[in-house]
């Protein structure tokens, strides 16, 4: 679990062979077909997080980790480029804070270029909290996050709110990754 004084997340050395990325490929792209699903990455380390990125990034891509919350020898290793959140196609957040930073949504002439932010949550389970519905969920799913600020959910509501422009969302918590594409809709049970 994360805590105010949390050191950085470090990966394990076998994140970074073919095999265990092949596989977190697939649940990865497995949890943006089935937006607000729940799925289990496999891996030594202690946090899926250096898994995902070295899953995701390379040096052909840039990265933001405006809070320092990947370890810096992961981060030499993969390559990507460091830019600033508002710049990056990815950010790493910590999901207990929320710094001022805008990121990127892309433009209409491209709006894949809007960020993916991964936002580093303590727990995430299936529950009462958030209420996700839009294409790829049936009906609805509800999850709840601990270790999340409320806020991250209006910021993403602002940052989507000219679809397609918009950020995607990648939800993470010690074993398990979340995705929430801009097409998705959250609602906070109890709140708007």
């Amino acid at each position: 679990m994360m805590n105010e004084l949390q050191t950085r997340i470090v990966s394990h050395p076998a994140d970074w062979t073919p095999p265990v990325q092949q596989r977190a490929f697939r649940r990865i792209l497995d949890a943006f077909s089935y937006p607000g699903r729940i799925s289990e990455l496999q891996t030594q380390a202690a946090h899926v997080l250096p898994l995902v990125l070295a899953t995701l990034a390379d040096p052909a891509t840039t990265l933001a980790d405006p809070c320092e919350l990947v370890d810096a020898a992961d981060l030499q290793r993969l390559g990507a480029k460091s830019a600033s959140a508002d710049q990056a196609q990815f950010v790493v957040m910590p999901g207990r804070k929320v710094p001022a930073v805008e990121l990127a949504c892309g433009t209409l002439d491209s709006p894949e270029n809007g960020a993916t932010l991964l936002l580093v949550a303590d727990e995430i389970t299936q529950g009462s909290g958030l209420v996700l519905s839009g294409p790829g969920i049936q009906s609805s799913i509800s999850l709840q996050m601990s270790g999340v600020d409320p806020l991250w959910w209006k910021l993403r509501k602002r940052w989507n709110s000219a679809f397609p422009l918009g950020v995607d969302m990648v939800l993470l918590d010690e074993r398990s990754v979340v995705a929430l594409p801009r097409t998705i809709k959250v609602a906070v049970e109890g709140g708007r």
